[in-house]
């Protein structure tokens, strides 16, 4: 494989366009395509070919790379609108989208038997991540494949970690986030507590950022505004990670828990909470921003600090 390849990149949303951005600065020659005039308009300032559809931007691509809302968004682009019959024999597959193992797994088949190689890779990072290629890869599939993949990623991100066969990488990606969420939400307690006790934002984050406590949703993602400028606290909680995101994939945890008959009642509880926020006051905001609807359930006295 040469240094340069051509690369089709479908999904040049808030992730995509900046992941296919990066793998035009490596040099790569980047096809791309979103059904989103804007997205494609966006990519294509920073050096993407746009195509006129998905199937002409594979044609010929020696790696295809999906970026997609939904597991049924990429089984129908694989196979009801040609995606795979339209790449040459032996093209790479790279799914970086964030979907159900099950639906990953039928993904992967479809793929093989259509002559192709394929693996599921989604990311950690979000945005700002997508924007610096400082993502997190969480590959499954062969081991040739994820070798081969590798340079690709390495472009996008900072890290790629094979996780194992197909639909692995999915599997870590939603073990990781049932993590973060129900991190987010303890930090987010923990300050509301803090308030009702009379303690500083900055003095429970300079103890729990060097104790026990600490986290990546207290030092990097910080829901309160102050201990940690960058976090999206301080903008409003514009989405860096946004929460209908988040619910997505602890809906995803939540649906492999049922089904496993995992005894996991804080990632059920977090699916939870996550499903009513990003349905309402957090259907524009980031993650952390959940620290606003902890905090409006809890009672005030007439000071406006939680009793």
């Amino acid at each position: 494989m040469s240094t340069a390849s051509t690369i089709a990149f479908i999904g040049l949303g808030h992730m995509g366009g900046p992941m296919a951005a990066s793998l035009v600065r490596a040099g790569h020659r980047v096809l791309g395509y979103d059904l989103v005039p804007r997205a494609c308009a966006a990519a294509a300032a920073d050096g993407v070919e746009v195509a006129p559809s998905a199937s002409s931007a594979a044609a010929g691509a020696e790696v295809v790379i999906t970026m997609l809302p939904e597991g049924r968004h990429v089984l129908a682009l694989y196979r009801d609108e040609g995606l795979l019959s339209a790449a040459s024999p032996g093209t790479l597959f790279i799914d970086c989208s964030t979907i159900d193992v099950a639906t990953a797994r039928v993904a992967h088949a479809a793929a093989v038997e259509a002559g192709h190689r394929a693996l599921d890779a989604p990311v950690s990072g979000g945005v700002v991540g997508a924007q610096g290629a400082t993502l997190t890869f969480m590959a499954g599939g062969s081991a040739p494949d994820f070798a081969r993949a590798r340079p690709f990623l390495a472009a996008m991100g900072r890290k790629a970690v094979h996780c194992g066969d197909a639909g692995a990488g999915q599997a870590a990606k939603i073990c990781n986030n049932m993590i973060l969420g129900i991190s987010m939400i303890a930090v987010s307690e923990a300050f509301v507590l803090a308030e009702s006790l009379g303690l500083a934002h900055q003095a429970l984050y300079d103890v729990a950022s060097t104790a026990s406590g600490q986290c990546w949703a207290l030092t990097v993602n910080c829901p309160v505004p102050g201990p940690v400028p960058d976090s999206p606290a301080n903008r409003d909680y514009r989405p860096g990670f946004a929460a209908p995101l988040m619910a997505k994939d602890l809906g995803l945890a939540a649906d492999a828990i049922r089904e496993g008959e995992v005894a996991a009642e804080l990632g059920l509880r977090a699916a939870e909470l996550y499903a009513r926020y990003a349905e309402g006051a957090g259907a524009g905001q980031d993650f952390s921003g959940i620290v606003g609807t902890i905090r409006a359930g809890t009672p005030r006295g007439t000071d406006g600090v939680p009793r």
